[in-house]
């Protein structure tokens, strides 16, 4: 059904007080989930069907913002204490700007994020909100992931509950994904900053922004899987390669402590030898891979990149090995 559509501009916010808390509930501030979408009706209703589901006791508003699409919202169920509202992003097209339009829109102030293709799991929210509650300064609680890959269900964990700012420019921590994220929505907008409308089609902004959360408190989570995520080829970002590359080298040079750290550095410039590789730029690839091979010769993705530039390999075979055990590039 057709329904009319808002601004990106509203300010009429709900506060913490809309909070519930007794014995049998446990700690429920009211929520908005922000779910960007372009042109796959049958997911983003599958999306928000999930967030609608959730047993949580607290309000619970979903802004779906359209991007360069018709505002139609699914034919849906919304409970006593849950709304649904559509959003037309009217900032930069793509997700980062489509993120940005349903933060400003919130009317609660925690907000959560939720591709359109993928789904919140049962108890998600109820198993997060506390942690808001247990460490006042936490900025951002994520949770574990299950990768569907079309073929099987895949869980990936987090090596562990609390993630702190050198952590995450170490590491990668694979299982953390930003269908997961819920933020302080004042500290989003006015301490991390909000979703940089400025990296390559918004490539890598769930890095950019466990990034700023982190340096001010760290990352806290549920570390179950409680977010379905697919990667089946269907993503927005799926073998946009060139892309990868170039959000990857805006990312390191935004972040300069990735250059401080050898095996970060070398994460990061594998990488994006792996993109310039995949997208016809080898000699690029080559030299970026040669660098992140001299930093850490372990690197297996540096040595793939090496091996796809020389062309004794295609990215395909790569990528189709990657996914079978639930890894990604």
């Amino acid at each position: 059904m057709s329904v009319p559509t808002v601004h990106a501009s509203r300010v009429d916010r709900r506060t913490t007080d809309d909070a519930v808390e007794d014995d049998t509930v446990g700690y429920a501030p009211a929520v908005t989930v922000v779910v960007p979408t372009h042109d796959r009706p049958q997911l983003m209703a599958e999306a928000v069907r999930s967030v609608l589901n959730q047993e949580y006791a607290g309000p619970l508003e979903v802004v779906v913002v359209f991007d360069a699409c018709d505002p139609v919202l699914p034919a849906v169920v919304t409970g006593p204490t849950q709304t649904l509202r559509a959003v037309v992003n009217e900032r930069t097209r793509g997700l980062a700007g489509a993120r940005n339009s349903g933060i400003l829109a919130a009317s609660h102030d925690f907000v959560a994020f939720l591709d359109d293709d993928d789904t919140w799991l049962a108890g998600k929210l109820a198993a997060q909100m506390p942690l808001f509650r247990d460490h006042p300064d936490v900025r951002l609680v994520a949770t574990a992931m299950q990768v569907d890959d079309g073929e099987r269900l895949t869980d990936r964990l987090v090596p562990s509950d609390v993630v702190s700012h050198a952590e995450l420019v170490r590491e990668r921590f694979g299982g953390l994904h930003s269908s997961s994220f819920v933020f302080r929505r004042e500290a989003l907008v006015h301490e991390i900053g909000m979703i940089d409308e400025d990296l390559p089609r918004g490539y890598a902004e769930d890095t950019d922004v466990l990034l700023g959360a982190s340096r001010l408190a760290p990352v806290r989570l549920v570390n179950e899987p409680l977010v379905r995520v697919r990667w089946q080829g269907q993503s927005y970002f799926f073998g946009r390669w060139a892309d990868y590359a170039a959000a990857l080298t805006y990312l390191l040079a935004k972040h300069p402590e990735f250059a401080d750290d050898d095996a970060a550095h070398s994460r990061m410039l594998s990488q994006i030898a792996f993109g310039e590789v995949s997208s016809g730029q080898r000699a690029a690839g080559r030299r970026h891979a040669r660098r992140a091979i001299a930093l850490r010769r372990t690197n297996l993705r540096a040595w793939l990149a090496l091996v796809i530039g020389l062309r004794l390999a295609t990215t395909g075979a790569v990528v189709t090995v990657a996914r079978r055990f639930g890894k990604g590039i």
